[in-house]
């Protein structure tokens, strides 16, 4: 016959031993899965082949590993930092012909609100270095006192190829001698201005009157495009980094250079893409081009395509009346 214990009796919880087992047990302590062979007590020290034990051997090996990267990584920024120092191999990883990939420090910028000026033959010729279409373009100047009251002709030499020079306005010099001119330009580029004295007889194939450079925009809507494409292949074939420098759009010849002003400054990029096809936009410049400029998103800039101009000389005064394409004369 079996007894069985009373229900009234508590069962008794025998405390861990530090050595394993249970400290109510037999002198073979048992642990929760086996024996507790190969355990120390707490006063002991640890096997040797414990992973707890300090091993001189293998800190020595960790220590080293530790300076040996330390020295690639420092010899890889080194490298890195002369690659860049380097243009030709900046220009190389940009993936495409003449469009660089180096830093935003080296992108060209320049201020675009600058006065132009020139003088010859006792006329002067003043103007802004940028303008626009609606706006229009006017210059200033002043011609001999000898000659106040006589008539200045402005010319205008367009950025085609073969271009000829058009009379854009006729106007008075003042009792003072100044004279001032506006009219407004039949397109977008780099124009050169003149002012020619009518009626001099100096005004031959000697003379040289002084003329101007004058970028003239237009103005449009661009937005800004770079991550998520850095590392693909452009429509015009350079690889996009963060550092290339470029604007996408949808017509202009692959390579074709332009003129972005943007907040008084000015930057001339390639074209290196195709695009944009949302926001009403007519541009797309990389990241690293519009923070070169300013542009922190989509923004209203002015843009001019730079197209080969004319090499005619500016030596003999025109005989032309205005051609299509440029606006009517005004006198200011």
């Amino acid at each position: 016959m079996v007894r069985m214990p009373s229900r009234s009796r508590r069962a008794i919880v025998c405390p861990r031993a530090v050595g394993g087992g249970t400290t109510c047990g037999s002198a073979d302590s048992q642990g929760r899965i086996g024996p507790a062979w190969g355990r120390s007590a707490q006063n002991q020290r640890e096997p040797v082949s414990s992973p707890r034990r300090p091993n001189a051997k293998r800190t020595h090996q960790l220590l080293a590993r530790v300076r040996a990267n330390c020295y690639v990584a420092s010899l890889l920024a080194a490298v890195a930092g002369g690659v860049l120092a380097v243009p030709g191999l900046a220009l190389a990883g940009s993936g495409g012909a003449g469009v660089s990939s180096s830093g935003v420090g080296n992108v060209p910028v320049r201020p675009g609100n600058v006065q132009v000026s020139a003088s010859s033959d006792g006329i002067t010729l003043a103007a802004n270095a940028s303008a626009f279409l609606r706006s229009g373009v006017s210059v200033r100047g002043s011609v001999p006192a000898a000659d106040a009251g006589d008539a200045i002709e402005i010319d205008q030499l367009g950025p085609a190829r073969g271009a000829s020079w058009v009379r854009v306005a006729v106007v008075r010099s003042a009792s003072n001698a100044s004279f001032a001119a506006a009219w407004h330009p039949g397109g977008s580029g780099q124009l050169t201005i003149r002012a020619v004295l009518q009626g001099n007889p100096g005004s031959g194939a000697a003379a040289s009157p002084p003329a101007v450079s004058v970028t003239v925009y237009r103005r449009s809507i661009a937005t800004l495009y770079g991550p998520g494409f850095y590392g693909l292949r452009t429509a015009c074939g350079v690889v996009l980094r963060r550092r290339t420098i470029g604007v996408a759009n949808r017509t202009l010849p692959c390579g074709t250079e332009v003129q972005v002003y943007y907040k008084g400054n000015v930057v001339t990029v390639p074209v290196i893409d195709r695009g944009p096809y949302a926001h009403n936009a007519n541009w797309d410049l990389t990241m690293a081009t519009g923070r070169a400029i300013g542009m922190l998103g989509t923004a209203v800039i002015g843009a001019a395509p730079m197209l080969s101009t004319s090499t005619t000389s500016t030596s003999i005064p025109p005989k032309s009346t205005a051609a299509n394409g440029v606006g009517s004369p005004s006198a200011q």
